[in-house]
């Protein structure tokens, strides 16, 4: 399970997005604001963290964040398509280069996804190119520890995908 220290994917996270010129805005349902809360709590965020999206309610994210309510029937709120159309969404209110998207479950509110399920998306942007990747990952915990491993998860996720983007 990832470090849930609540500082060290922070800091790290920072350190390799100002070294790459990155900047970061989030789109978060189930984390809730930890993904960029995360970040915020490393020196020099400010030069690394656009903005942050917190849309907990289906409405919120088609109304904010474009996420089409066919995605949300065909695919669940606990999706990977889900998920990239909030990526897609939130890169497009601003001049970000890199979004992360999460949402999930962190407990047994569906019965039809496992408590833990959390859905991921990293969307990068260089001038016109965009290329976004997808992941679901199961975590295990009380509630607030799965929202805490799924939040340091996006955050140790985005140097892995950032070198496919290069490639």
């Amino acid at each position: 399970m990832p470090n849930t220290d609540g500082n060290g994917a922070g800091q790290a996270a920072a350190k390799y997005l100002q070294e790459h010129g990155l900047v970061l805005v989030t789109a978060e349902s189930c984390t809730a604001g930890l993904i960029a809360s995360r970040l915020a709590s490393a020196p020099g965020a400010g030069k690394v963290l656009q903005s942050a999206f917190v849309v907990y309610d289906p409405k919120a994210k088609h109304r904010h964040l474009g996420v089409r309510q066919a995605t949300l029937e065909r695919f669940n709120l606990t999706s990977e398509p889900v998920a990239l159309e909030m990526a897609r969404g939130a890169l497009a209110q601003g001049d970000a280069n890199l979004a992360i998207a999460n949402t999930g479950v962190a407990d047994d509110t569906d019965s039809a996804i496992p408590a833990g399920t959390q859905c991921f998306a990293w969307a990068f942007r260089d001038g016109s190119r965009t290329q976004i990747f997808t992941e679901t990952k199961r975590f295990h915990g009380d509630r607030n520890t799965i929202r805490e491993a799924a939040a340091d998860y996006a955050l140790q996720r985005i140097a892995h995908y950032h070198r496919r983007f290069m490639t």
